[in-house]
């Protein structure tokens, strides 16, 4: 399978969800967090929104790279989907940050009352596993590798 294909098989399965599981550490913390999201299938990134004095905010700010999942909850186990990744997340400004809100804005109409800063996940690593395709199987993505299904 192709780089590009297995990028577009990841990318349209995370389009369709829009919960994270966010975690984050440094030497004295570990914690995760839910938080919704929007996928930037060009940037290949996460953005979302979080206050920087959360317990995983206040982390993230000290030890920026992060990792996490994003699944479904099928009740067979033939259907599991899932993306285990890992990135570097960074508070957004300027105009990046307006464009990334007016997203997160439409794809959650409700965000629009929040004043909540907009976070960028840039994903460096992503693990599917897609039982649908057979028992196991996965697809893996690197941004700085060509991927190859597992």
């Amino acid at each position: 399978m192709e780089a590009g294909n297995t990028l577009g098989v990841i990318s349209r399965y995370l389009k369709k969800l829009h919960v994270l599981t966010l975690c984050v550490s440094d030497d004295d913390d570990l914690w995760c967090a839910n938080c919704f999201y929007v996928f930037d299938d060009e940037k290949i990134a996460f953005y979302l929104m979080t206050e920087p004095d959360t317990r995983h905010g206040e982390i993230m700010r000290r030890c920026p790279q992060v990792a996490g999942t994003v699944n479904g909850q099928p009740k067979s186990v033939l259907l599991i989907k899932g993306v285990q990744f890992l990135g570097e997340i960074s508070r957004l400004i300027g105009d990046e940050e307006v464009q990334a809100r007016s997203r997160y804005n439409v794809r959650f109409p409700i965000a629009r009352s929040s004043g909540a800063p907009v976070w960028k996940l840039s994903l460096n690593e992503m693990k599917m596993t897609d039982n649908a395709l057979g028992f196991g199987k996965k697809h893996l993505w690197r941004r700085d590798t060509v991927a190859e299904p597992m």
